[in-house]
């Protein structure tokens, strides 16, 4: 996700830290509650259908705040690939959560602020990094080295590399999402155009992914009512709508460095709600890919530290 161009933005508060908390706290979570309804309707499936159903809810709150016109010849393309690499994320996304543990979908997929860094500055002379902020990159590299190099869960999971590059692939998916955004018209639009497009795509590619993999069989339980009801009305469209509204009011640099904990609550959902076994190997490694983040989105160079 990137954030809307503004003036300016206020430092973050007791209210803005809050919000933030329980965002990343659903963001998280979602995997488990994901892996939680896999077995009444396959992952993949289960990402389609919340995106087009939200989709729906999206495009009636723009008309109601007279955005449709941002759809238009302008923001297509834009539109159309990051909708694609959406999409693809998405739908590796699922197909990973059939292989791996949820905490390791989270973790791999949050890699993506450290593969968006480095697109960035290669895309665009005032996003380069500088060289602590390089180390912060190599550290996290190592630790998602030592994650996926490491033992895993062979009984639960036989294929457990095989879904985290999955998650990772989302990962890249993700990235590729946030610098197409970046350099496109659709960096101005109303969050509500680059959601819609977004999940647009979200919809079509998992939703074709789930049938050419014959992922289509739904068993109706209350299990699967709720976990849906929960990804279609709080993530899919409360929590991105909510994190859009935040981006305009707020330093999108300091809530982004709060949004490093959704990884930490997505070990935990993993671990508290479908039994996720975190060995020391991944252990390290998570905090390494964290703390590697965070480092490398809040270091300042030598000379302005000196300066200031």
């Amino acid at each position: 996700m990137s954030s809307p161009k503004a003036a300016a933005r206020r430092p973050v508060d007791t209210r803005a830290a809050l919000i933030m908390v329980v965002l990343c706290a659903v963001w998280g979570t979602q995997q488990a509650i994901v892996k939680l309804a896999a077995a009444d309707m396959s992952p993949t499936l289960q990402m389609a259908f919340r995106s087009g159903v939200a989709t729906l809810g999206v495009l009636i709150l723009a008309r109601a705040r007279g955005e449709l016109r941002w759809f238009s010849r302008a923001t297509l393309v834009p539109g159309m690939a990051i909708g694609l690499f959406f999409g693809l994320e998405f739908a590796c996304v699922g197909e990973a959560l059939r292989y791996t543990s949820a905490s390791h979908v989270t973790v791999y997929l949050y890699s993506a602020p450290i593969l968006i860094a480095i697109g960035l500055g290669v895309m665009h002379r005032d996003e380069r990094l500088h060289a602590l902020q390089w180390l912060g990159v190599l550290f996290s590299f190592a630790g998602i080295a030592v994650t996926f190099l490491g033992r895993g869960q062979p009984v639960q999971y036989p294929s457990m590399h095989w879904g985290d590059a999955l998650a990772l692939t989302g990962a890249m998916s993700w990235a590729l999402t946030a610098i197409v955004l970046r350099g496109s018209n659709l960096a101005n639009a109303p969050a509500t155009v680059t959601l819609a497009y977004q999940l647009i795509g979200a919809m079509v590619m998992a939703g074709t992914f789930a049938m050419i993999m014959g992922e289509t069989a739904v068993r109706l339980t209350p299990g699967l009512a709720i976990a849906l009801l929960w990804q279609v009305v709080v993530v899919a469209f409360a929590s991105y709508l909510t994190w859009f509204a935040l981006l305009r009011q707020y330093s999108s640099a300091r809530l982004g460095v709060l949004s490093f904990m959704t990884p930490v609550f997505g070990v935990a959902g993993g671990v508290l709600l479908v039994g996720d076994h975190i060995d020391t190997g991944f252990g390290i490694g998570a905090a390494m890919i964290l703390g590697g983040i965070i480092f490398a989105t809040t270091a300042r160079p030598l000379r302005v530290r000196q300066l200031a």
